[in-house]
């Protein structure tokens, strides 16, 4: 293999993935697409939004298993997973509540797919691993914190998976699995200062915001250490709150992040960290960066099309 072509959040949108696939050289196998030269590396969120949601899994799945692509777990996969993992003992609660926010957010799944169908994609989801180290780079959904991957891959060894134990521990707030599953699905978040608040795209008040978790964010304010296009408080962030996170090296190999609604053109985030969700749910691009073992991240190396 020469390289990874490393692909964004979907959320649904096949018609894109088919185009995208196409445009950087791989062709129908199967269910999937292959080229036999690269190899593609998904960063998760199949599911919830677009309108191709059970084809998205269809083309993904069978990329995997056919050993034509590999793919991390997304914030939604592991959301679908506690969404209809029951509780033990406990008639008609779940780890993920069916309240009307969460069910808002999964309803074009729970549309699209028979409960058959849901089953069998919540059983493959748990086969997905948080992180990948693939020597040259490096893929998770939202950031790369070491010891918070060490935390979930640990826990999943102990748990025997993400079965209602692992649920369990991971919803409790004071845990280190909590922590490491928000961190490495959801990014590293600050809290903002008392009486500030966001409203992020989906319309609901934030009372943290996402960091840039691959700099340093002492001397800056929460704006400016921000990532994402919220409108962030331009206060001074208090540097003892960074000590919980750990700034990606710039002497690391290349990361490859989604998760975080970007728009505009593609750019490389630092020049070992890149992020590849452009928003495609939201009339955005699928983007993908085309990765041939180069140590500093180029612009030119991104491709997409728009929704």
């Amino acid at each position: 293999m020469n390289g990874f072509d490393v692909i964004g959040d979907i959320h649904g949108h096949s018609s894109e993935l088919k185009e995208l696939l196409m445009a950087l050289g791989y062709q129908t196998h199967g269910c999937g697409f292959r080229r036999s030269d690269r190899r593609v590396v998904f960063v998760g969120d199949f599911v919830d939004r677009g309108p191709g949601i059970g084809q998205v899994i269809e083309i993904v799945r069978a990329m995997v298993e056919a050993g034509d692509a590999l793919a991390v777990m997304g914030n939604h996969e592991y959301n679908a997973i506690a969404f209809h993992t029951a509780r033990p003992g406990m008639p008609n609660e779940w780890f993920r509540p069916h309240s009307d926010k969460n069910l808002k957010q999964h309803q074009a799944t729970l549309d699209q797919l028979s409960s058959s169908q849901i089953a069998d994609a919540v059983a493959w989801f748990k086969t997905l691993p948080t992180a990948l180290d693939l020597g040259g780079i490096r893929v998770a959904h939202a950031s790369w914190q070491t010891s918070d991957i060490d935390c979930i891959r640990d826990s999943v060894g102990q748990l025997g998976g993400f079965t209602p134990e692992f649920l369990e521990v991971a919803g409790q707030p004071d845990s280190d699995l909590n922590k490491a599953i928000e961190n490495v699905l959801k990014g590293p978040e600050l809290r903002l200062p008392s009486g500030c608040f966001i409203t992020d795209k989906a319309g609901h008040e934030r009372s943290t915001t996402r960091i840039k978790w691959y700099e340093d964010g002492s001397g800056r304010t929460y704006r400016q250490h921000h990532l994402g296009s919220d409108i962030v408080p331009d206060v001074e962030i208090n540097t003892h709150d960074l000590t919980a996170f750990e700034a990606y090296s710039q002497d690391a190999v290349p990361v490859f992040v989604g998760h975080y609604w970007l728009t505009g053109r593609p750019v490389p985030l630092a020049n070992n960290v890149a992020c590849t969700d452009y928003s495609v749910a939201k009339a955005g691009k699928l983007v993908a960066y085309r990765w041939d073992g180069e140590a500093v991240l180029n612009s030119d190396k991104f491709f997409w099309v728009a929704n």
